[in-house]
């Protein structure tokens, strides 16, 4: 059996990316650990999310990977996040400064709002059906 595992998240502070992705987002930190050379191991996962599964939040190294952040998937939506509670999680990310680049809509596949996280990359906050 194959699944994804991690997926790699460039970012330009480990401390202020586990600050947005478990304050705002609620995930949990699930490990973060120092590598020895000034880079850390960082993985969150979000709430209620199957074991093994999280985003590898990655510190930008150069100019090439400092220039992707935030654009990773090129200005698409690129990650998604489903949940059991679209209205609750919505309000509650909203209220917690999460930036909404639309209100919510309900599709035949379920109820959808498109978000940024705090370096600009969309997400799909997304109920399905």
């Amino acid at each position: 059996m194959s699944r994804i595992a991690l997926v790699t998240l460039v970012v330009l502070d480990y401390d202020e990316a586990i600050g947005f992705y478990t304050g705002a987002l609620g995930f949990t930190l699930t490990e973060d650990t120092d590598r020895g050379d000034g880079s850390r191991w960082v993985v969150v996962t979000p709430p209620g999310g199957q074991p093994g599964t999280g985003l590898l939040l990655a510190r930008a190294k150069d100019d090439a990977q400092r220039a992707s952040v935030g654009a990773q998937t090129g200005g698409r939506v690129g990650f998604f996040l489903h949940t059991g509670d679209f209205a609750g999680d919505h309000a509650r990310m909203r209220d917690a400064g999460v930036r909404f680049l639309e209100e919510p809509r309900h599709e035949p596949y379920g109820s959808v709002a498109v978000f940024e996280d705090l370096y600009g990359n969309r997400w799909d906050l997304l109920q399905p059906a």
